[in-house]
């Protein structure tokens, strides 16, 4: 395929293992599918940088959960984020890189990208496995004069623990009561329905390949492939695409100084033009280390694409934070990540 999916589908950014200074360490971090993309061409900017590698296995959020809690990596990073009593449970500490959208995507024959329109009860009633075919009145009512076929509908899900899948099914819960009783909300679940594929680019490749099927996946994986996604009906009930503008939208009352822990969701945000599947996408570390050095080379590269990252998060489709909410997070890493009782990152 292209290079988002080869990427996600090797399953590991590997930035160069090469050091300056007699460090040749690379960085090693697992989890979020989500932001692999960017995480892949960040790496390949520090490292031209500082010579400096970063391993990042891009294997779900809940088995970058696993990995950090087992100290088997340096970071784990998550689209599900951990709320304050967890973080404090596992000695964690979380902070927020970038912010992009959960999209549902379709390979309905006849239809154009961004073509159909959903609303969210309705993409519940599809992943319950009550709307069946594409012409069902359901769909029909809100997408007249569009031409949909009479094909049985394949719903595709993940088949691991995804913060993508945490996104999505929280989503559904807080537009449909039986999708909340049913299913649920939760990285993963038991699904009604539905065809499994590993990773958003595991979804993406069966949405792909399968005639008449929808699947949800990170914007980038549907933007730099072209696939087809759906409209969808947002809090102020304006049907709107998925995109930065979108996303940018749902995140501009995002109140980071008064959310404990760094826990903050962005779905079914007001106004217009506000895309309601946004979310951010976290990096979590522990909160007292055994040395400094791994700490500080982790919070090295961050600092390093909070600086010089936005434009190649920009041109990806992801919504880069806000200054205010950098200058936020690297005064909380002097003051939340220690070794030997000491702070790890100078307080500026």
């Amino acid at each position: 395929m292209n290079r988002i999916l080869g990427v996600a589908a090797a399953m590991t950014l590997l930035a160069g293992c090469g050091g300056s200074g007699g460090d040749t360490r690379a960085i090693s971090g697992a989890g979020a599918t989500f932001p692999a993309s960017i995480y892949q061409k960040w790496s390949e900017g520090y490292r031209q940088a500082t010579k400096v590698g970063l391993n990042y296995q891009a294997i779900g959020s809940g088995g970058g959960i696993k990995q950090i809690k087992a100290g088997t990596v340096d970071f784990g990073a998550t689209d599900k984020p951990l709320k304050p009593d967890e973080l404090q449970k596992a000695g964690l500490y979380q902070f927020p890189t970038v912010i992009g959208g959960v999209v549902p995507i379709l390979n309905v024959e006849g239809l154009k990208p961004g073509q159909l329109k959903l609303t969210g009860p309705l993409l519940a009633d599809i992943y319950l496995g009550k709307v069946k075919s594409w012409n069902d009145p359901a769909i029909a009512s809100i997408n007249p004069g569009i031409p949909l076929p009479a094909r049985p509908i394949t719903v595709v899900h993940r088949s691991d623990g995804s913060g993508t899948t945490f996104l999505f099914t929280t989503y559904l819960s807080g537009q449909s009561p039986e999708w909340a009783q049913k299913a649920g909300a939760s990285d993963s679940i038991a699904w009604p329905t539905g065809l499994a594929g590993k990773g958003n680019d595991g979804v993406a490749a069966f949405v792909k390949q399968t005639a008449g099927s929808i699947g949800y996946v990170e914007y980038a994986y549907a933007s730099q492939n072209g696939t087809s996604f759906a409209l969808m009906k947002n809090k102020a009930g304006s049907f709107v695409a998925p995109d930065a503008a979108s996303f940018g939208a749902a995140a501009a009352g995002a109140d980071w100084a008064n959310a404990p822990g760094n826990y903050l969701l962005l779905l079914d945000q007001p106004g217009a033009g506000a895309w309601p599947i946004t979310g951010a996408t976290f990096i979590l570390l522990h909160k007292q280390q055994q040395g400094a050095t791994t700490a500080q080379a982790v919070l090295k590269f961050f600092d390093w694409a909070y600086a010089n990252g936005d434009a190649a998060a920009a041109k990806l489709d992801y919504v880069p934070l806000p200054a205010a909410v950098k200058d936020l997070v690297r005064k909380q890493w002097a003051s939340e990540i220690t070794a030997g009782g000491k702070p790890v990152w100078p307080a500026k």
